[in-house]
């Protein structure tokens, strides 16, 4: 058994499709079929469902490809591992995060490449369950998400930072000036907010809920940089988490407002896969997030905010 038929595996696991296969892997199609038959002969299980196309991977499968993630994710550690010891940590950083960290991933990805300037970092916006499969898939080596996704199962966490909801509106509006809003107060303006399928809304709508409110958003985006795009000009308001004032801050003529309810919401925080010890590129991630100071930086952007329009 070669490595380079696990290869040919994963990828067909991965593309769904032979040709697409054979091309992300750099050969022809008869020569990844041949290669992943001989697998198949040489641990004397099918692998592959075959019909006039690919049709998936039959159990024995199954266990197969999850170990051959396990061996590829061995070899690339051991791989980064030498080329550390020889020039310091090279390679790519795989990084998934839910599109409402990304406003703060700045705050890892900076110091990361300030530390190990011969490694580079590619960041993908992924749902939390894509982000899921991602890390057992050995797919990505890190990633930033809500901690308390029932999907994580036994995956290392590093808590970095609480949600903290905060009403964006403007300031000569009806809640402009005020020291603090309740929820049905937010509800009650001509709000946008992020759509129902992000996680991020479902959490607001619970609280909503809670203070006996339904918002009935006129615009919801699938982006938080589609949200802020509506903001200045003083129509709308929104319901905002303190970590996207890290890169949008707020807009000229609005203000932040505090919400009533719970001080912090869900931890958002860093997940690794399942390999142990982490790879090398996660642990060093790992190791500039324990001393970033991520929540107290946000939290000092948002004291910062708050002060400007109580003084």
């Amino acid at each position: 058994m070669q490595l380079r038929q696990l290869e040919y595996l994963v990828a067909l696991a991965r593309e769904r499709h032979f040709v697409r296969a054979a091309a992300a892997c750099y050969v022809s199609q008869p020569s990844l079929s041949a290669a992943i038959r001989r697998l198949e002969h040489e641990l004397n299980v099918p692998i592959v469902r075959r019909g006039r196309r690919y049709e998936g991977v039959t159990p024995e499968g199954e266990v197969v490809l999850a170990r051959a993630h396990r061996m590829l994710a061995e070899r690339d550690t051991l791989r980064q591992e030498l080329a550390a010891l020889r020039d310091g940590l090279t390679g790519t950083l795989r990084l998934g995060v839910v599109p409402t960290a990304l406003p703060a991933a700045t705050l890892l990805t900076t110091p990361f490449c300030d530390r190990h300037p011969h490694a580079r970092v590619s960041i993908e916006s992924l749902s939390s369950a894509d982000i899921t499969h991602g890390l057992t898939e050995f797919e990505l080596d890190a990633a930033m998400t809500y901690l308390d996704d029932d999907t994580l199962g036994g995956l290392r966490r590093l808590p970095l930072y609480e949600e903290r909801y905060m009403l964006l509106t403007p300031v000569d509006g009806p809640l402009g000036g005020a020291p603090m809003a309740a929820w049905s107060q937010a509800a009650a303006l001509p709000p946008c907010l992020l759509n129902s399928r992000m996680r991020n809304r479902r959490i607001i709508d619970e609280c909503f809920a809670a203070g006996g409110a339904t918002a009935a958003p006129a615009i919801e985006s699938d982006t938080v940089a589609g949200l802020y795009a509506h903001l200045p000009g003083g129509r709308w308001s929104s319901v905002i988490s303190h970590a996207w004032l890290h890169m949008f801050g707020v807009p000229d003529g609005m203000r932040v407002v505090p919400l009533e309810g719970p001080a912090h919401g869900p931890r958002v925080g860093l997940a690794t896969g399942p390999d142990d010890p982490p790879s090398v590129l996660a642990a060093a991630l790992l190791a500039v997030a324990r001393e970033a100071g991520v929540r107290e930086a946000l939290d000092a952007l948002l004291r910062t905010y708050l002060d400007r329009h109580d003084h």
